[in-house]
């Protein structure tokens, strides 16, 4: 190749899969399978749901709703090239193709965690100031808050792929991972990649920061208001409100934190735990989020229930 090229690149990138693990694809292809279906398949009954019933057309839901369909979007955004490179060896992506699913993948996870902090303050204001939530929260607040957050995710991400194709040159392309990843792309340029790592860490870093501290101080609130409560019974009444809410993030952000942190510290991480994380946290939410919210909430239980076996009842507590 000519070295006054002013740019080189390669037409596609090698997803390698799981490193270390190719022989056992076929297998591993079976849990993402089962995931992927049930996020469509969970998350569908959700916004159904919630459609169907008018008791349920309250902030909350609406916020739920969003992220049922999010989670649609993020696991269709992975899984199907996964399943193609586990079960039919289609290893092969095309660049522009590959920084496109790059794009909605970051793009899709920043609206996740937009809403997550979104739900936290609806808790805040349904237990903190209870009287004041049909006025604070009314339907337009609540698609503007949607929309900032989706906003926000989309400037935010936008970058990556533009400062990626400023790359002059681009002669390895073997990725070893299952999907796109920003910095699994961004370390196959040979050239000067500082501004994409910088932006890469420093986009990352303040969506965890900023939104956990929202979160955390949200909760911080709510903990000090329930506290406040002489009742018993109204205690856990008002921690039960926030039940679901509190495990879809543990669900979300724990893997997202062990990849995030074994990605760029963990030196001494197999590559294959490594990668099994990565696409962990982008399936595993999508999925057990509609488990939590159906299993948690008795409003969304019930109805289910009413959907799928119309002559019987669920009690609940």
């Amino acid at each position: 190749m000519a070295d006054n090229a002013t740019h080189r690149y390669i037409s596609s990138f090698f997803l390698v899969g799981i490193p270390g693990l190719q022989a056992f694809h076929c297998w591993v292809g079976i849990p993402v399978c089962l995931l992927f279906a049930l996020a469509l398949l969970g998350n569908s009954v959700i916004i159904i749901t919630i459609k169907l019933e008018p008791s349920l057309h309250q902030p909350m839901y609406f916020f739920l709703c969003m992220l049922a369909v999010n989670d649609m979007a993020l696991a269709s955004s992975t899984a199907p090239k996964m399943l193609g490179i586990f079960w039919m060896d289609a290893h092969w992506i095309d660049f522009d193709t590959c920084l496109t699913q790059l794009y909605f993948i970051h793009t899709f996870c920043i609206i996740e965690s937009s809403l997550l902090v979104a739900m936290a303050f609806d808790r805040y204001v349904a237990i903190c100031i209870p009287l004041r939530y049909t006025t604070i929260l009314t339907t337009p607040t609540v698609i503007k808050m949607g929309l900032a957050g989706m906003t926000r995710a989309i400037l935010m991400v936008l970058p990556c792929p533009l400062l990626i194709k400023r790359l002059p040159c681009y002669t390895k392309y073997v990725i070893s991972h299952a999907y796109c990843e920003h910095m699994a792309v961004v370390k196959l340029a040979s050239a000067n990649t500082l501004i994409n790592r910088v932006y890469g860490i420093s986009v990352a870093l303040s969506v965890m920061v900023w939104d956990l501290g929202l979160i955390a101080a949200s909760y911080t609130k709510i903990l000090q208001a329930v506290f406040r409560l002489s009742s018993q019974n109204a205690r856990s009444k008002a921690l039960g409100t926030c039940a679901a809410h509190v495990c879809t993030i543990l669900v979300s952000y724990t893997p997202a934190l062990f990849s995030f942190l074994t990605h760029r510290i963990g030196k001494k991480v197999p590559p294959s735990i490594h990668i099994i994380f990565a696409s962990l946290y982008l399936l595993v939410p999508p999925a057990v989020n509609p488990l939590v919210y159906g299993v948690k909430t008795k409003q969304i239980r019930d109805r289910v229930a009413g959907l799928f076996f119309p002559s019987k009842k669920i009690s609940g507590n």
